[in-house]
């Protein structure tokens, strides 16, 4: 029933394919996905919703039956009435809230992480699709972070700052910074990390990429060609005082 359900989103919601690696790339890139124990973290937080939730709805329920059951003799087929929308209520509280558990879950499979050779990549959301590519030029600095129920989970979040400021839009789990993206449940933090800083010295070593590099080299260039230039009208003035001479 749930991969129906999991058809029915894809086709309405219009959610993208899996990402694929750019062409040419297949080799170097790497693809990584939350950890199942993430799964676990995001039900949780969904049974802690839920518990409050109910709660507060139960308490509203118990306190309307009691007066109801009460004032019976006063109220008529009213008492009637009202149990029937207590029934209807609470049959649409258990639905919203096994669909909402359903939307956890394909929360979770509709989430990836993609790094490549000069990029990383970064998908999710199913109602509001968020997707944003950094170039590893851009990058400004990467940290872990896990909180106590991450920490007995053995997750934690990737966060890769880039350059400059940004707008800030409520998201799914936290503020989502434009200028930020999130590994968030993984089970190998320390893996990705030193995969994105070992291609982030890989481009440096090799100039790509580095505006410093770019400014510093760029008056080296402008001079050899000037020598170059001077060299040939140098040549080209002694030919012609040559020829000069001999006429």
């Amino acid at each position: 029933m749930y991969k129906a359900f999991c058809d029915v989103c894809e086709r309405l919601l219009k959610i993208p394919l899996p990402p694929e690696p750019p062409p040419g790339d297949e080799h170097t890139t790497k693809i990584f996905r939350a950890s199942p124990n993430y799964f676990k973290y995001l039900l949780m937080l969904w049974g802690i919703r839920t518990a409050v939730f109910v709660l507060a709805v139960g308490g509203a329920v118990i306190g309307l039956t009691v007066v109801t059951f009460m004032s019976r003799h006063h109220a008529g087929p009213f008492v009637y009435v009202i149990g029937v929308l207590e029934l209807a209520a609470l049959c649409f509280f258990a639905l919203t809230q096994l669909l909402s558990l359903a939307m956890v879950r394909l929360d979770y499979e509709k989430r990836w992480y993609v790094v490549t050779d000069r990029s990383l990549r970064v998908r999710e959301g199913i109602v509001n699709v968020q997707e944003m590519t950094v170039n590893f030029a851009n990058i400004q600095n990467i940290s872990v972070s896990q909180g106590p129920l991450q920490r007995w989970l053995q997750i934690a979040d990737l966060k890769v700052d880039t350059a400059g400021g940004g707008s800030v839009q409520q998201g799914q789990h936290q503020l989502h910074n434009l200028h930020t993206a999130f590994f968030r449940g993984v089970d190998n933090a320390m893996e990705i990390r030193g995969l994105i800083q070992a291609r982030l010295r890989h481009l440096k070593d090799s100039g790509l990429g580095d505006r410093e590099e770019m400014k510093a080299a760029a008056p080296t260039i402008g001079n050899s060609q000037l020598v170059a230039a001077l060299r040939e009208v140098h040549e080209e003035t002694q030919k012609l005082n040559a020829a000069l001479g001999a006429a």
